[in-house]
């Protein structure tokens, strides 16, 4: 079992009640798409029109999304890596090659733990 967050947890159990299915991603005719997932790139490619995303984006860039937001939020490589899929060093290679240097939420949390760490010591 993959563990999810609440919001989806929620979501996937009233889909699971209207459909007797356990696939969750269909075409739009009900079916999986095709082995070579062609039905899936078209159907991502016009929700990211619809959507209004700009430049190349891939499907499979929600994965490094999560593991930004997996970072930001404290978790360690082992926890990033046993959500995702990635190994131990895949995720490492994610977070130092393309994200973390450019989200400033994690600079912000990481002067958030030294001025914390400079109070506790400060007031000792």
């Amino acid at each position: 079992m993959i563990p999810v967050a609440e919001p989806l947890r929620i979501a996937l159990d009233a889909a699971a009640k209207v459909k007797q299915s356990p696939l969750i991603m269909l075409n739009s005719e009900g079916h999986p798409w095709g082995a070579k997932g062609h039905g899936f790139r078209s159907s991502w490619r016009k929700a990211s029109i619809k959507a209004g995303v700009q430049g190349v984006v891939q499907f499979t860039d929600l994965r490094g999304t999560a593991v930004t937001r997996l970072a930001i939020a404290s978790c360690t490589i082992p926890e990033i890596a046993s959500i995702t899929g990635h190994t131990h060093a895949e995720v490492s290679r994610i977070l130092e090659a393309h994200y973390l240097h450019q989200d400033p939420a994690i600079a912000l949390a990481a002067i958030n733990k030294l001025e914390t760490a400079f109070v506790r010591v400060a007031a000792a």
